[in-house]
């Protein structure tokens, strides 16, 4: 609650002043600091200003300065004590006071690839996603914890180099920090490069708030045995410099204390340093300071040298600020004073300002800083990249990596799969002897174990593929790959920078997609929005080697491989398509950070395994659970289930034939035992199709008949619109009708079963040593045509969403929804028609 919720007659206690600059300390000065009691008195005509009493005096404020001010009311503290049976008296207002003023508000702000997430991580006891690369952070996460009897409140903020309004991040971190006004910023550095990381803490001390430096990877630079004084920095800067190594939590401790200590600290008690430029410009910054101040263009909380110097700067954020006729006077004072200084310059102002900092932060660095004689990282980055981004050797190294991927995906992984596979054979064995018979045990084994169970057992692979995407982040692998192929990026009309998203897209497609906020220019990101859906994610995988093992046993992972460039060469095709007919040709500047190479932390990396694990198990007992217990219901109603007249027919001979087994040789009578059995299994697939989720199959089917797909697989399909593992959990589900299948995985039966077209099942079938043979549901060419259809389609409500939120409506996700499904539908149908006349 702020001041200005305060009503006439009403009371309260101060809690937190969260303005800053001239305005703390003159509110501070007149008495409103923390515990002291102020009654609103009265509200002005049009209720602004606000009149209050404090301290025996009367004062008014503006709402915008009302709104600064925290308070906490008696009632408020009366209501949560007197529910605990305690009475309220100034001792536990006091207390009540002094606790909730001991919340600080945090704001962590860096560089890109700092170390800005490991310390938010080891701090809040969160586990977001961390990398070797820029980009990582996305948007803003929270968390919040306790310590020395303070209540942190924890923003991790995305990386920025700057508080300019150059990309989508730079904007988001420069209003959050003005709008919401944290108590501390938390400015993490990387120590191996301070000169560079120093820009963005200058432009923080232009707006005036209270900052702490975190000296992260301190680690780093202690290996190149420079002479670094930290403290005598921070002296000069006004600020507290606290070294820091995130990822093994040293200093962490350190740099809590150092945090309380300056949120308890006044305003007035900290001197800053001010940064000050060339005498013509410092002249047109306080022209402009003054004028803008005059005319109210900004807020009380916006300091207005800060905002002066992004109007010379000619941020398009501030200008276009400046552009509404009500402060035309402003932008034309700005265009005469940028104009001014580029004739006595000759140079542009943006480079100016830059260079003056830039001075500032090497005259700091020359009196606190000197280089020592041990290589650092970045020297042995280097010679990492002579061979990893060579210009012949960089390609090759990169696809060996990626068939490496994919060979320990489908081959190391299909062991614990197969550990798994017995698992949920050997439950579904035990309900099968336990349980007595009914809806129920059909329910627990066919609908629940076969279709939860289906797609658990690919957990292992799905780790696999994690853990090599982990590790091309954590060792800066990440961002060569994005180097290398920036110009084949740039021949398709996209960023190098675009690659990152697209590679991420083999893990999950939504936070890829999210990735795309690190592209500067506009057409760049929604283009590669648009390709990211071709990128298989691991959603997809279980999919692929369930169908994969069942066609294509002998050559498993060159399948794999070929089906994850065919989607690389889509999203090529598509993005080169979209860049001659939808986005014009603008183009951004490749500016990429390349971060040194390291080490992957073993805990660092099986902690992002283990995130994505609890993700996938997640959906094991979320929406495959609900998708599989649905399919399985609409699979098995109605039960009032009329067999066609040539399954009767067939029925009554096996019957009858059954009958006279006394009379029949040992031969004849298991000739008669198997085509009984198989008659049971036509009955089952029989009533599938008259079920509901047979009726809607067959329903979808005409549509797709030309591609060669049953009803079955149809509806799978269909289904994994939710989620692509669904489609698994749907085909085992609906396969689970089979009795084969208590004793053989889904990828045997889906390898060994017949066309659920029961008219064409009984005129092919014929007996052969007890085996009925008819037409493959899945041969090679349909089982490749399926393959290209789950690749293509309809990407997860999820992807959808997420289209939708970076787009800003609706426009772009349908566009997507149907784009993808009616190419998938093509591909399919092409690789049908010319498969079929091979094969």
């Amino acid at each position: 609650m702020t001041l200005q919720d305060l009503q006439p007659g009403q009371s309260a206690y101060v809690l937190k002043i969260r303005g800053r600059g001239a305005f703390r300390k003159r509110i501070i000065e007149m008495g409103f600091i923390r515990g002291r009691k102020i009654e609103c008195m009265r509200k002005a005509p049009l209720t602004d200003p606000i009149e209050y009493r404090i301290m025996d005096y009367e004062v008014s404020l503006r709402r915008s300065e009302a709104r600064s001010i925290e308070i906490v009311t008696f009632e408020d503290i009366k209501n949560k004590n007197e529910s605990s049976g305690v009475t309220v008296n100034e001792e536990i207002i006091s207390h009540e006071i002094k606790k909730r003023g001991r919340e600080i508000d945090i704001a962590l702000v860096g560089n890109p690839n700092c170390g800005k997430t490991t310390i938010f991580n080891y701090a809040s006891g969160a586990s977001e996603h961390v990398g070797n690369y820029s980009g990582v952070t996305v948007e803003a996460k929270t968390g919040s914890f306790n310590y020395k009897s303070y209540r942190f409140n924890m923003v991790d903020l995305p990386g920025t180099y700057s508080l300019s309004a150059y990309t989508p991040e730079e904007l988001f971190v420069r209003k959050h920090l003005i709008g919401s006004m944290p108590d501390i910023v938390l400015n993490v550095i990387d120590s191996s490069n301070l000169e560079r990381n120093l820009f963005l803490t200058t432009q923080l001390i232009e707006l005036d708030l209270p900052v702490v430096v975190a000296l992260n990877m301190y680690d780093e630079l202690l290996e190149k045995e420079v002479e670094f004084n930290h403290d005598v920095l921070g002296q000069m800067l006004g600020i507290p410099f606290v070294p820091t190594v995130g990822h093994r939590k040293n200093g962490i401790e350190n740099l809590l204390n150092t945090i309380i200590e300056t949120y308890e600290q006044e305003e007035t008690s900290r001197r800053r340093a001010c940064i000050r430029f060339k005498h013509d410009l410092e002249e047109s910054i306080q022209k402009i300071r003054n004028f803008i101040e005059h005319t109210r263009f900004i807020k009380e909380n916006i300091p207005s040298r800060f905002y002066s110097i992004k109007l010379l700067e000619n941020d398009k954020e501030a200008m276009h600020a400046a552009s509404h006729k009500e402060f035309s006077d402003v932008k034309t004072l700005v265009t005469t004073e940028r104009q001014r200084l580029e004739s006595i310059y000759s140079d542009d102002i943006e480079n100016l300002i830059a260079e003056a900092r830039y001075s500032f932060i090497a005259g700091a660095l020359k009196e606190t800083y000197k280089n020592g004689e041990k290589k650092s990282k970045k020297d042995r980055s280097y010679r990492l990249d002579e061979i990893l981004t060579h210009k012949f050797f960089g390609f090759p190294i990169f696809i060996a990596f990626l068939w490496l991927m994919f060979f320990s995906t489908f081959f190391l992984g299909s062991f614990p799969m197969n550990w798994l596979e017995q698992g949920v054979s050997f439950l579904g064995g035990l309900v099968e002897s336990h349980m007595p018979d009914g809806m129920l045990k059909n329910l627990i084994i066919d609908g629940i174990i076969s279709g939860v169970g289906g797609v658990l057992v690919f957990l292992p692979n799905i780790l696999f593929l994690f853990l090599f995407i982990a590790f091309m982040e954590d060792t800066g692998y990440m961002a060569r790959v994005a180097f290398l192929m920036d110009k084949l990026m740039h021949k398709i009309g996209l960023h190098g920078k675009s690659f990152i998203p697209l590679i991420m897209g083999f893990g999950c497609n939504v936070p890829a997609i999210m990735a795309t906020r690190t592209l500067e220019n506009p057409s760049d990101r929604l283009l590669t929005i648009l390709i990211n859906p071709f990128m298989s994610c691991s959603a997809r995988l279980p999919v692929y080697i369930l169908i994969i093992a069942a066609v294509f046993p002998n050559n498993p992972v060159m399948m794999l491989f070929l089906v994850y460039m065919i989607g690389i060469a889509f999203a090529i095709i598509v993005a080169l398509l979209f860049k001659k007919t939808i986005f014009r040709k603008s183009e951004a500047p490749f500016v990429m950070e390349l971060p040194p190479y390291r080490m992957p932390i073993a805990k660092t990396v099986f902690r992002h395994m283990w995130f994505r694990a609890s993700q996938y198990l997640k959906k094991m007992g979320g929406i495959i659970l609900i998708a599989s217990v649905i399919i399985w219901a609409l699979g098995h109603f109605p039960q009032n289930f009329e067999p066609e007249p040539e399954l009767k027919k067939d029925i009554e001979k096996i019957t009858q034939e059954f009958n006279g087994l006394e009379n029949l040789n040992t031969e004849t009578a298991a000739e008669i035992f198997n085509a009984g059995r198989h008659i049971a299994i036509e009955m089952d697939i029989a009533q599938q199709q008259n079920s509901y989720i047979g009726r809607i199959g067959t329903g979808i089917q005409p549509i797709m008949e030309p591609l060669g797909f049953d009803w079955r697989l149809t509806i799978s399909l269909v289904t994994g619109i939710a989620a692509k593992e669904v489609v698994v959990s749907t085909l085992a589900v609906l396969f689970s009708a089979e009795p084969a299948v208590d004793t053989r995985s889904l990828n045997e039966v889906l390898q060994s079963n017949t066309t659920s077209n029961l008219s064409d099942r009984i005129s092919m079938a014929t007996h052969q040593n007890g085996t009925m043979v008819g037409q493959k549901l899945l041969d090679p060419v349909t089982g490749f045509a399926f393959l290209m259809f789950v690749l293509l389609y309809f990407p997860c409500v999820a992807v959808v969403a997420a289209i939708r939120k970076e787009t800003g409506g609706w426009k772009w996700a349908l566009f997507t929804v149907f784009y993808t499904t009616g190419l998938a539908w093509l591909m399919a149908f092409a690789v049908q028609q010319i498969g079929s006349l091979f094969f």
